[in-house]
């Protein structure tokens, strides 16, 4: 069974093998639930758009504006519509 030891400042590390298990990394964050029996679970905190942010750099990248992205949804829009509307599929 996986042990921590809380340290003066009460902070702990999360061994590896609950980290995994959790499917939790550096920088995410978890809930810890008290039941009515005392007993404590921990629960990954997902769905946070904003730990995304960064993932899919991989340099090099193009940059595109909110006008160009917006453009883009527009036309791809506008052609799905005529595609349905002449009974493409």
């Amino acid at each position: 069974m996986p042990k921590a030891t809380i340290t003066s400042k009460g902070q702990l590390t999360l061994p590896k093998e609950v980290r995994t298990l959790l499917g939790v990394d550096a920088g995410d964050r978890v809930d810890f639930k008290i039941g009515e029996d005392g007993a404590i679970t921990i629960e990954a905190i997902k769905g946070s758009a904003s730990r995304l942010f960064g993932r899919l750099s991989g340099g090099g990248g193009v940059s595109t504006s909110i006008s160009e992205m917006h453009q883009a949804v527009v036309d791809a829009v506008a052609a799905d519509d005529d595609r349905i509307r002449s009974g493409r599929q």
